[in-house]
Formats: structure tokens, C-alpha cells, sequence
């Protein structure tokens, strides 16, 4: 990935960086920050690297659970895994681990899931040495939701997505959504050649269970943050999902920073809405 925008917040004491997949043979090479679909973002607080008690919650352990993780799409995965392997990075599930031999999961620095998947035929890779990281994407987030009747209409009805593929698994007791800014999509789209696609897991009986609660990131211990939609226009957006009845954990007018807003989705995960620079530059970011 390359680091395509950076924005210092000296006086809150912390950074973020936007990083995306920038190459010629990207999906948007060079489009401005917000005018993107697979974008990832991080927040580092100042002096957390020198802490040695200080870690995050990766939202795949209990009692915390609730990110699971984020995913890239690659050429060859064998020789993909092969390079991250070989540049010293943990997984937390090799291609060779388990009954999915089509997909593993990469341990980045503080143990977030980096999963990997192929845009080729698993068997059709199998003999091939090299990858080509500037055809790699930026494919999905996948967070756990309680119920996937209001979290899809949530997704679709409020933000606008389409339901682009579903996948079923009865006998694991669990189903997965993915959705995205796809124009048409019908529920039988090829995702692994997209970008900014979100994963939905529903895990079976959850929605019975009136104490269950995932954890959204934000309260501690913290670790996932948020996703982000950019709109074409914020005020209008905004005035949107206010008529929508959402749940805001930052209007626009809330606070200092008067350029992104806040949504919260049925599990209270947080839903940053900012400006497309492009469509309408009316907001400073």
C-alpha cells in the first residue's frame, strides 16, 4: 500500500494516515483520499510506542469480539503469503491450516486480521512464484453483527448499499453478507476483484439472545474505529439520515470539527460520513 495522505493532530496529540493501493494498475490510482473505494485509515496516539503494557483489541477475542478484520485481494496467494512470511510477518491461519485452503489470515504489527484472498483459482496458483503487489486490493472490512435483518436494512435502506453477494454456511451455523457501492448488483457479484466492499457475519441466534452485545472498538479496551462512506453532498446527506431516525454519535454541528458526522449502525458501530472532494469541495479536509 502507499501513503497517500497524512493529516498531523498535534494539539490532540495523535496522527492519522490514509493508506491505499496507488499504482497504475489500481482501481483509482491517484484520486484524492476521498474519492476512493478501498482506503484504509490509521490513528496513532502519541506515546503509545512507548508503553510496553499498551495493546489493542483486535475484536476477535473474547469478551471483545466484534471487527473481525480487514482483507486484501492478491494475484497468487501462494507466493503472496510466501513474501509476507518471508518478511518476517505472523499469521494467524496459513493456507495450509484448516478445511479453507483458499484463504489465510496475516497478523499485522499489533494483531489485527489481515485476511488474504485470491482473484485467480487457488489450484491455478499453486506452481507460481511471484505477485505482483500493484495488483493487489484493498477488498473488504468484515464486522459481526447481532441481528442481519436490521444491519442489511441498515446498510441498504439508510446508506444506500446493495446486498452484492451472500454466503451461507448452515452447517457452521453462520452466513455472510457483502455489500458495496455496486450500481445494479443483484446478489451475485464476483467481490474479490472489488475494493470497499463491507462483510456482514451473522452468527446463527444472536438476535434471541437479548443480552448479547458486540463491542464496537471504541469503548475500551479500544482497537477498531470506524468505517467511512464519503457523499456527494454532507448537509443533504446528513439532513437524509436525520429524517431516517439514525442513532448520531456526532452531527455535523457537534463539536470542533464541522467537515464529518457520525451514524451508528445497529450494533453501535461508528459510520464516519464526510465529503467527496471531488463531487463538491465545499468542505476543508
Amino acid at each position: 500500500m502507499t501513503l497517500i495522505e497524512k493529516f498531523p493532530m498535534a494539539e490532540a496529540k495523535f496522527d492519522l494516515y490514509f493508506l491505499a493501493y496507488d499504482s497504475p494498475n489500481a482501481l483509482s490510482p491517484k484520486a484524492h483520499w476521498s474519492d476512493r473505494q478501498g482506503i484504509l485509515e490509521l490513528t496513532h496516539n502519541y506515546g503509545t510506542e512507548n508503553d510496553p503494557s499498551f495493546a489493542i483489541a483486535n475484536g476477535n477475542q473474547e469478551p471483545h469480539r466484534g471487527f473481525g478484520h480487514v482483507c486484501i485481494s492478491v494475484d497468487n496467494i501462494q507466493a503472496a503469503c510466501e513474501r509476507i512470511s518471508s518478511a518476517g510477518y505472523r499469521f494467524q491461519k496459513k493456507l495450509s491450516d484448516g478445511r479453507m485452503r483458499h484463504v489465510a489470515f496475516a497478523l499485522d504489527p499489533d494483531d489485527y486480521w489481515v485476511e488474504i484472498i485470491s482473484d485467480n483459482k487457488v489450484e491455478d496458483t499453486e506452481g507460481i512464484k511471484e505477485t505482483d503487489t500493484s495488483t493487489y486490493r484493498m477488498n473488504h472490512t468484515m464486522l459481526r453483527v447481532k441481528d442481519h435483518q436490521q444491519s442489511l436494512t441498515f446498510y441498504k435502506d439508510v446508506l444506500g448499499m446493495s446486498l452484492l453477494r451472500t454466503s451461507e454456511k448452515p452447517s457452521a451455523n453462520f452466513n455472510l453478507y457483502f455489500l458495496g457501492y455496486v450500481p445494479g448488483a443483484n446478489n451475485d457479484v464476483n467481490t474479490n476483484t472489488l475494493e470497499g466492499v463491507l462483510e456482514l457475519t451473522w452468527n446463527y441466534g444472536t438476535e434471541k439472545d437479548a443480552e448479547f452485545k458486540y463491542h464496537d472498538g471504541n469503548a475500551e479496551p479500544q482497537g477498531f474505529g470506524h468505517i467511512a462512506i464519503t457523499v456527494d453532498d454532507l448537509d443533504a446527506a446528513c439532513q437524509r439520515f436525520e429524517e431516517k431516525g439514525v442513532r448520531w454519535k456526532k452531527r455535523l454541528t457537534d463539536g470542533r470539527m464541522k467537515q464529518m458526522a457520525f451514524v451508528l449502525d445497529p450494533d453501535g458501530y461508528w459510520v464516519e460520513v464526510v465529503q467527496n472532494q471531488k463531487i463538491k469541495a465545499t468542505h476543508n479536509l
